[in-house]
C-alpha cells in the first residue's frame, strides 16, 4: 500500500493513500467538531454516456438505493435514519457522489453502509421495471418546471452532438430501454478502482479511515482504462421554443468560457461575480432593481474538464423579454470596453472570499471540496492560495477574459415561454 501525504499546511490537515488496486482516499481532520462526512465519488457522470446509454449513470445511482446483497432498500432507508445520520446520492456531467454525515463514533457504520452500496448493488430486473416509472415520472416533472427545461434546451443546443448536452436524467426513449445486462456492464466499466474516491472530512483519523476502506475495497478487481474523453465543440445556436401555458418568458444566453484547471479561472469567478453574482451584481442592480424588468436575474460559471460556459438566466415577462436581452448585451459589452472600477473588484473578491470561507465550515463541504480538488488537480489548495489567488484578478484580466468571449458570433441564446411570434436575430446580438 502506498501513502502520499500531501504538503503539511497550518490551515488544512489533509492526508491520501491510494490502495493497490487503484482506489484513492482523502482525509481532512478536523479534531473540533463531533461530525463526520464521508462520500464515495466516482469520477465519470452522464458524459461518458453513449447516446443510447444516455441516463444511465443517473439511473445506477438509484438502483444502488434498490437493495444489496446484504440489506433490503428499507433496511438502506433505515440505516442512516436510526443513527440520526443523513445519506444523499447525486449524479453530475462528470461525477457520481454517493455520501453520508454521521456522528463521529459511527464512521465504521457510515462506511460500511455506503461501501455495500457501491460494491453490492442487486440490480433485479422488477427492481429495474419500478426504477424507470419513478425516472419517467422524475422526467416529466422536470419538463414541468420551465426553469429547469430552458437551461437543458439550452445546453443541448450549446454543446449539440455531445454527451456534454444530453440530460443527466436521460429522455423517455432511452430509459425505457434499458436492461439488466446494458446497466450491468456499464456499472462494471464505470465503477473501476482507478475511478473511485473515497474522501471524508470531520473528527476521525486517516489511518483508521484507510483500514475500514481497505476492508471492503481492496478486492475490487480493476477493469479496463476507460477511453479518452472527446472536448466539445460550442454552437451559438439561438433557440425560440413556444409553450402556451407559461406565464413568464423564461430566457438563457451564454458563452463559452474556461475549463476548471485553466490558469485564468480565478478570473471567469471575479467576472462572474461582478456580472451577476449576487445582489450587488451589474444584471441584478439594472435589471431587477433599476428597470424592474425580472424577479430572478443572474450569471452562472459552468467549467468542466475541457471546457467551460458562463451563462445569464432572467424570467420576465413577453414584453420586457427583448429589453431584458438587450440589458444582458450592454452589460457584456460594457465589461469589454471598460476595466471594472477598482471598488467593484475588491466587493467582487470579498464576496468571493467569504463564500470560500463559509463554504469550508462544514465537515460535508470540506469533504466535497477534497474531492473536487483531487479529482480535477490532483493536490490541495490552502486557503491562503486560494484567497492570494482571487487577490491576483485585475480588472485588466477580467476586461481581457470578457474581450475573449462576449462576442457577437459566440453568444447562444434560448428562449422559452408563449412567445406569441417574437423572433430575435444573430445581428441583434451584437456585443
Amino acid at each position: 500500500m502506498s501513502t502520499t501525504l500531501a504538503a503539511p499546511t497550518a490551515a488544512r490537515d489533509i492526508e491520501t493513500t491510494t490502495l493497490p488496486n487503484g482506489v484513492r482516499i482523502v482525509t481532512e481532520a478536523m479534531p473540533h467538531v463531533r461530525s463526520v462526512s464521508v462520500g464515495i465519488w466516482i469520477g465519470a457522470g452522464s458524459r461518458r454516456e453513449s447516446a443510447e446509454q444516455n441516463g444511465v449513470s443517473h439511473f445506477v445511482e438509484h438502483m444502488l438505493f434498490k437493495g444489496t446483497t446484504n440489506r433490503s432498500a428499507e433496511e438502506i432507508a433505515r440505516s442512516v435514519d436510526s443513527i440520526g445520520g443523513n445519506l444523499d446520492a447525486f449524479t453530475a456531467k462528470e461525477l457520481v457522489c454517493y455520501n453520508t454525515k454521521v456522528l463521529d463514533e459511527h464512521l465504521p457504520f457510515a462506511v460500511d453502509i455506503l461501501s455495500d452500496l457501491v460494491l453490492n448493488p442487486l440490480f433485479r430486473d422488477e427492481d429495474i421495471e419500478k426504477e424507470k416509472g419513478v425516472i419517467l415520472e422524475e422526467i416529466k416533472m422536470d419538463a414541468d418546471n420551465p426553469d429547469y427545461l430552458v437551461h437543458e434546451i439550452f445546453s443541448s443546443d450549446f454543446w449539440k452532438d455531445h454527451p456534454l448536452g444530453k440530460p443527466i436524467l436521460g429522455t423517455r426513449d432511452t430509459v425505457r430501454q434499458f436492461d439488466r445486462a446494458m446497466i450491468q456492464s456499464y456499472y462494471r466499466t464505470i465503477y473501476s478502482p482507478p475511478n473511485i474516491l473515497i474522501t471524508a472530512a470531520g473528527n476521525l483519523t486517516h489511518q483508521r479511515l484507510v483500514e475500514l476502506a481497505s476492508e471492503r475495497f481492496a478486492k475490487l478487481e480493476p477493469a479496463g482504462p476507460l477511453s479518452p474523453q472527446t472536448a466539445p465543440a460550442t454552437h451559438a445556436r439561438i433557440s425560440l421554443r413556444s409553450k402556451k401555458d407559461l406565464e413568464q418568458v423564461h430566457v438563457c444566453m451564454g458563452v463559452p468560457s474556461y475549463p476548471i484547471r485553466h490558469d485564468e479561472r480565478f478570473t471567469c469567478y471575479v467576472l462572474n461575480t461582478v456580472l451577476g453574482g449576487g445582489m450587488s451584481s451589474r444584471l441584478f442592480q439594472n435589471i431587477r432593481e433599476r428597470q424592474g424588468l425580472a424577479y430572478a436575474v443572474f450569471s452562472e460559471l459552468n467549467p468542466y474538464s475541457d471546457t467551460g460556459c458562463l451563462s445569464v438566466y432572467a424570467g420576465t415577462s413577453i414584453e420586457s423579454a427583448r429589453r431584458v436581452v438587450e440589458s444582458v448585451l450592454k452589460e457584456f459589452t460594457e465589461l469589454k470596453q471598460n476595466p471594472v472600477p477598482a471598488d467593484e473588484l475588491r466587493r467582487a473578491k470579498d464576496h468571493l472570499k467569504g463564500s470560500l470561507m463559509l463554504s469550508l465550515e462544514s465537515t460535508s463541504s470540506r469533504m466535497s471540496n477534497l474531492a473536487r480538488q483531487e479529482m480535477h488537480f490532483g493536490r490541495f489548495f490552502t486557503l491562503d492560495e486560494l484567497v492570494e489567488s482571487i487577490e491576483a484578478v485585475t480588472a485588466e484580466g477580467v476586461q481581457r477574459v470578457a474581450q475573449t468571449f462576449f462576442t457577437q458570433k459566440q453568444v447562444a441564446l434560448t428562449v422559452l415561454g408563449n412567445l406569441d411570434g417574437f423572433r430575435i436575430a444573430r445581428e441583434e446580438l451584437a456585443c
